[in-house]
């Protein structure tokens, strides 16, 4: 399991700033950093911890470092929530079953 994925994720600042650029596509650290109560230092060290959990890419665009959401890093995390999801229906069925 990818555990930067859950280390950049645990972070609501990180998740809006994701949220963000899923939603309303590429932006620069310091538009972001225009949009969000902290400061442009604070939300590149964000970046960078999204960067490294393969959550955002980024691109340089002439002087600008443009960074864009990449949520199919998000695609293990999913089959694994999923694959855990049905372990525990399986061992509460079992547990109503035997209960009946």
């Amino acid at each position: 399991m990818n555990q930067p994925i859950f280390t950049a994720l645990a972070d609501p600042t990180r998740r809006q700033m994701l949220d963000r650029l899923v939603s309303e596509g590429p932006a620069t650290a310091t538009r972001l950093a225009g949009e969000l109560p902290i400061t442009r230092q604070a939300v590149a060290k964000h970046l960078t911890v999204l960067q490294e959990a393969g959550l955002v890419v980024r691109e340089s665009v002439g002087r600008e470092t443009m960074f864009q959401a990449s949520p199919e890093a998000l695609d293990e995390v999913k089959a694994w929530i999923d694959q855990v999801g049905a372990q525990w229906d399986r061992r509460l069925r079992r547990l109503r079953q035997s209960l009946e």
